[in-house]
């Protein structure tokens, strides 16, 4: 795997660091595909009960790397090739599963945002399960001070957390919004001062990695089956993962565990 991402996995917590550190891990199409391939490999792997996602050096990722983008457009302007719309807009639809597959995999995910999360960046956190902020992350938009619309779910995502109109003024003024005030809005779920930051996203990863990993999955698939559907269909949803849960081992030992009362051990199973 190409080394602008970077992958680790300590007891059952799937690690992968964006690794880019000169240009605040900016994305390239280079680390978006193996980024995609990652994120693949982490949700189909039964060994890996947690996935985080992170950034290397002083930022998470500040989005698309404008400098290429603009290299590309004077390519494009002179006639020198970049593909119609269409294969265009299939690129960056592949590109954009990455946020899909944090979103949906049956398993949970966490951003640890230590530092800047701009643009595609901002997305990518935002379609995390949870979000974990040092006291020096950032957060902005962006897309309005380069003339893009936005990519990579962050209106759809956005919008559920703080609200279409909120969501909206995020968008067209691209605050730059500090680590408290994304608290304060919802947008994360947890401020940690810098220098304990990384050891509370760990503890945090491999708690849930030790949790009842089949049970989580049914919990996202209520989560992300409910966003599109009914509230009655979603209560059939909820009956049937409910049901297929109770089947599990981990759900056996754990209620023997509640009677005997003691904690229950969780393996996946």
């Amino acid at each position: 795997m190409s080394d602008v991402v970077l992958t680790a996995t300590e007891d059952a917590v799937r690690i992968i660091t964006l690794n880019r550190p000169e240009s605040l891990n900016a994305m390239t199409p280079e680390m978006l595909d193996t980024l995609t391939r990652a994120a693949a490999e982490a949700a189909a792997d039964p060994q890996v009960r947690c996935v985080v996602i992170t950034g290397a050096g002083r930022g998470f990722c500040a989005g698309g790397d404008v400098k290429a983008m603009a290299a590309s457009n004077e390519r494009t302007s002179a006639g020198n090739g970049g593909g119609g719309l269409v294969s265009r807009v299939d690129v960056l639809r592949q590109q954009e599963e990455v946020s899909r597959l944090l979103h949906e995999m049956p398993k949970p995910t966490i951003a640890a945002v230590n530092g800047v999360a701009a643009g595609a960046g901002l997305s990518l956190a935002l379609a995390a399960d949870l979000r974990i902020a040092s006291d020096q992350a950032r957060f902005t938009t962006a897309f309005a001070k380069v003339g893009f619309s936005g990519d990579f779910g962050g209106t759809w995502l956005l919008q559920r957390l703080v609200g279409p109109m909120r969501a909206r003024e995020l968008y067209f003024l691209s605050e730059i919004l500090d680590a408290q005030r994304a608290l304060e809005l919802g947008i994360v779920t947890k401020v940690v001062p810098h220098e304990q930051f990384w050891p509370e996203t760990i503890a945090l990863a491999k708690r849930l990695a030790s949790g009842p990993t089949l049970a989580y999955g049914r919990m996202k698939d209520n989560f992300v089956y409910g966003e599109t559907n009914t509230f009655a269909d979603t209560l059939t949803r909820e009956a049937e993962n409910m049901i297929a849960s109770g089947q599990t081992e981990d759900h056996r030992n754990a209620a023997r565990a509640f009677v005997e009362k003691r904690e229950p051990i969780f393996h996946g199973r």
